[in-house]
């Protein structure tokens, strides 16, 4: 076998860059396609119940409660709100929990949105559904649907996807951020449980950036001496405002500020 030319080599790296820096690139862009409003599974076990009047508890009325109907773009921008939005005064964790997940949030509805937050963080920085899988068994009650029904399982499997990344993780070929900015408790029965949710800017960079508004809510319910997320069907999806614009304080949007 004849070895390469030099002609040959340069061209054969080029070539091999050029498709590494495409599908990173793809990544980028796919963080939008995988996290735009609508791409959530659509909630119709919840919605059906309760748009056909059955009778139902409160915790069945609060989760499937539809919240703000936004388009894709609200994702991405808006208009500044001329107003200050109420915040929401979230504790800082403790300690390290099961699946080295943030943890030693108190008992109080903030603390169920930091531990929400510190979850769903998790799941997306990593972009590994075996991850996935480990997070959402070790943070859910026992009863809640399948790991691999989970919305953010399924959101990882829908970036690799479009992103062109083989195999069912990441594994560092794109930097991935996610940054709480604002949350909100939709309701609540008791001390114990409330719907809890949370809005995140994901920033996905590889030589250049994307960035997109995830909003994400969850029933979460108190056990022992955590939040975990508890079983039902997963709520309305979340309006994915862009923080601090008009639509995101319609939306119940507060903006998150860590408690001292």
């Amino acid at each position: 076998m004849q070895p390469w030319s030099r002609r040959q080599a340069l061209t054969t790296v080029t070539v091999a860059g050029l498709a590494v820096v495409a599908v990173l690139v793809g990544a980028v862009l796919s963080l939008y396609l995988t996290f735009r409003p609508g791409a959530a599974p659509e909630q119709s076990v919840a919605e059906g119940v309760h748009q056909a009047g059955a009778v139902v508890d409160g915790r069945e009325e609060i989760a499937a409660a539809p919240m703000l109907e936004i388009t894709p773009a609200d994702a991405t921008g808006g208009t500044p709100a001329t107003s200050l939005p109420e915040q929401i005064e979230i504790p800082r964790p403790t300690d390290s929990g099961p699946a080295r997940i943030p943890t030693g949030f108190p008992h109080t509805p903030e603390g169920a949105v930091g531990q929400l937050n510190a979850i769903v963080g998790d799941v997306v920085t990593t972009m590994s559904i075996p991850h996935a899988h480990e997070v959402y068994q070790a943070w859910s009650v026992p009863g809640a649907p399948l790991a691999d029904q989970w919305s953010m399982t399924q959101n990882v499997a829908r970036f690799l996807d479009s992103a062109g990344i083989p195999g069912q993780s990441a594994d560092g070929r794109v930097q991935l951020r996610a940054t709480p900015q604002a949350g909100q408790v939709k309701g609540s029965d008791g001390p114990d449980w409330v719907v809890a949710c949370v809005l995140l800017t994901l920033e996905a960079t590889y030589e250049r950036s994307a960035e997109v508004a995830y909003g994400h809510c969850e029933r979460m319910t108190w056990q022992t001496d955590r939040w975990v997320i508890d079983q039902g069907p997963a709520p309305a999806v979340a309006p994915s405002t862009w923080a601090g614009t008009d639509l995101a304080v319609q939306a119940g949007w507060r903006t998150w500020s860590w408690a001292d």
